[in-house]
Formats: C-alpha cells, structure tokens, sequence
C-alpha cells in the first residue's frame, strides 16, 4: 500500500512492520454537535483500519478527545453547567452519531484527562533538556532553541515565521503574552487563572496542560515513541502536529516520530469550510432525520478522496442514496443459486483487483465505491449470486456499509434506486 506522506509531499510506502500498523487520529474537542467534517474524517480512517485488518494486519488504532481545553470551558459558562458534563455529554452525542455511519469504535479511546501523569513527565523531559521553560507557573516551548521546528509546516505550504505566527494566532496563539521569551512559543502547561477552573497537581504548580502537548502523551502511552500513520485534519497540519513533532521527537529522542503523516481534506458549505465558528454545518442526525440512510451518508463521505476538498450538495446527497440502494439490491441477491459461479469468477476477480488497485494507491475510496457500483449494475441484470457475494463482502467488510433495508428515498430517485444506472 502507498499513501501520501505530507511531510516528505510524496506518495510512499506504507511498509508495515511485522505485520503491524500503529494509527492516532486527532479527535474532537466536545463542546458541540457532530457535522459532515467530522464524519468525514471519522468514516475515512474507519473504512482504513477496516481494510487493512482486511488485508490480514494486526491494527492498534487510537483516537484521543480533548476533554479539557479553553473552548470547553468557555462554552460551559455560556451554558452554566460543569464543565465535565458538557464534555460527556457531547462526546455521547458525538460517538452515537458516529454508531448510527457505523464507525467502529478504535482500539482505545482516550480522553486527554486520563493522560495527565504523562504529559507532565514530557514536559519535564523538555525543560530537563533546555527546550521548555518556566514562568509563573506556565511552561513553554522554545521555538527558536530547536532548528528543526517547522518541517511539517514548511511542508503544509506554511513558509517562514511572520506565517507561521499569524497562523497561530488564528488558531490559538497568544502573541502578547508577556510571560513568552517569542511569541510563537507555545503552552505546554498553563497556571490557573480562576479559582473555578479545573485543575491538577504540578511540578509548575497547580494548571492544566496545552492542547499539543495532549497528543504526544497520549499517542506515546499507547502506541509507543514511533507511530506508522498518524491522521486528522488538514488544519491540524499547524500549528498542532507541527508541535506535536517537536515535543515528541525532542522529549522521547526517536525520529522520526511519525512515519507516515496523513491528513483529510476539509468539507465545504456554502463556499466556506464547515466549521461550528461559522455556523454551516450540516449535520449527521439531520441528514438521518430527512430519511436519508446511514448507508447512504457513509457514502457520500467515501465518495470522495481523502485529500480532495469537496462541498455539500443535496444532489450528490440523493445519488449516493441512490447508489446504496443499487448495492443492497445486489446484496440481497447472494442468498440465490450459487450455480454458475465458473462464468462469474473471471468478473469477480477482476473487480476485486481493481477494488484493491484503488485503496492501494493512496486509498482512493470514490474509486473503490465506483468498481463496487459497476459490479452491483452487473448483478442486477445478470442476477450472479457468486458476484453478489463478493459484492456483499468488500461493501461491508471493506466499505463499512450494514446494507440493510433502505428507506424511503428523497425525491425522484425513489422509484429508480434499484435499477442499474446508465
């Protein structure tokens, strides 16, 4: 298998290691509802973990919840309410959202407060080794102490500090911070500052730990000081994985830290990317309530590749619909008479090796759903029960789909959903 690495910007090999694949995913800060961009992400690396385990390797997946960070806590006093329960609540409402695309859950789940004994000890590696240091109980991270800060930005189209500063600014950053010996530096640990804040123990004293640092101590607990893919958003690419690097690689002393770096494009509405700070989002328990399928909003995710942005469209939302349809009727047809299953094999196998050939090569899912879509047309009119099963295995052993009965479709598509396309 060959995915793009954004930090070398090439097509590389995976090259698993003793039949072994370590994935971290940056998850989400709950303090709000579930919307396209995330079940994007979610559906992509879902759909990975469910082919590679496919292919016969041993995954250990993880995927943390930033459970404790200002916007949190911001939201909470908006709301009045403690700040942990709006995080299980909207992590609940997050992961229910998730089951209903069946989006299996990862081999571990973290949330970053159940990780604070080890982001402490990496930050006391980094200011041990003179990359961190303290101020008023706030401990930062020396940008220009490590000449190798940076790559993965450089590499993201992000060039040179006056655009890196303003890109941290934008996503966080507190450039007038006067506590900083530059402003770029970022928290690795914060102070509190009121007396109802959260907060443990510290050699700094009593705080919380910064957003990046939550990462590191989680992927490492879990996954060890090397990753092979580490995932998340194409924002993310700075400034958080780019400090991630820098605190993992410099505390723990392994380099390359990740192996392979690979990032989802963002999903667009209305010309902008679906944000909950713009307010346009769409909305995956939206989508279930206007009857479209879980089947069907898994498909429109996976129609589209996962570096490729794309944007909401209620037509594209119908003809994946429609296409669910196609491969549940196909499905159903497994169950027939497996005779003639000489003649079908040659077509079967040729579509699961153009099935793989897609997924291969930089995991291109809208290739791979447009073999299964060929192979479903097929067997609505040849009636193949043997290609019918293959169909049935790779959409959901592979593609995630349940194929279940679908409902009632949205608009014209209805009555045309079964029939093969063309």
């Amino acid at each position: 298998m060959r995915l793009f690495n954004t930090l070398t910007q090439q097509i590389e090999p995976l090259a698993p290691r003793d039949n072994r694949v370590t994935l971290y995913v940056c998850g989400i800060t709950p303090y709000d509802t579930t919307h396209l961009g995330h079940a994007f992400i979610n559906a992509i690396y879902d759909t990975l973990v469910r082919y590679l385990r496919w292919r016969g390797l041993d995954v250990t997946y993880v995927q943390n919840v930033t459970d404790i960070d200002d916007d949190i806590l911001r939201k909470a006093r908006e709301l009045e309410m403690p700040w942990d329960a709006l995080g299980k609540r909207e992590t609940e409402r997050y992961l229910t959202d998730l089951r209903a695309l069946n989006v299996e859950m990862p081999t571990y789940y973290v949330a970053a407060t159940d990780t604070i004994p080890e982001m402490i000890a990496l930050v006391q590696a980094l200011v041990e080794k003179g990359l961190a240091y303290e101020r008023d109980g706030w401990v930062y991270y020396a940008v220009e102490r490590d000449p190798q800060f940076g790559q993965l930005a450089e590499a993201a189209g992000y060039h040179g500090y006056t655009a890196w500063l303003e890109t941290a600014n934008e996503r966080g950053n507190n450039p007038n911070d006067a506590r900083k010996q530059n402003p770029l530096d970022f928290v690795l640990w914060q102070a509190r500052q009121e007396e109802d804040e959260p907060a443990w123990p510290s050699p700094w004293g009593p705080g919380r730990p910064g957003w990046h640092i939550e990462c590191s101590a989680m992927s490492t607990k879990y996954l060890g000081n090397q990753i092979d893919i580490h995932g998340g958003g194409a924002d993310l690419m700075f400034p958080h994985h780019t400090c991630e690097i820098a605190q993992s690689e410099n505390a723990t002393g392994v380099r390359p830290f990740v192996r392979r770096w690979m990032h989802g494009a963002m999903v667009r509405m209305d010309g902008e990317k679906m944000s909950k700070s713009l307010g346009n989002l769409v909305l995956v328990r939206n989508l279930l309530a206007e009857g479209y399928s879980p089947d069907a909003i898994r498909a429109l995710l996976l129609s589209h590749h996962y570096r490729e942005e794309w944007e909401y469209s209620e037509e594209e939302m119908r003809a994946n619909a429609a296409l669910v349809a196609r491969l549940s009727a196909a499905a159903r047809l497994a169950e027939g008479d497996m005779s003639g299953a000489a003649e079908a094999e040659l077509g079967l196998r040729q579509a699961r090796l153009e099935f793989t050939a897609a997924l291969e090569d930089d995991f291109h899912t809208e290739r791979a759903l447009a073999v299964l879509d060929r192979l479903a047309q097929t067997v609505l009119v040849d009636h193949s029960a043997p290609c019918a099963a293959g169909l049935k295995e790779l959409a959901q052993q592979v593609m995630g789909f349940t194929l279940s009965a679908t409902p009632v479709q949205q608009g014209s598509e209805a009555a045309e959903a079964t029939q093969p396309a063309g």
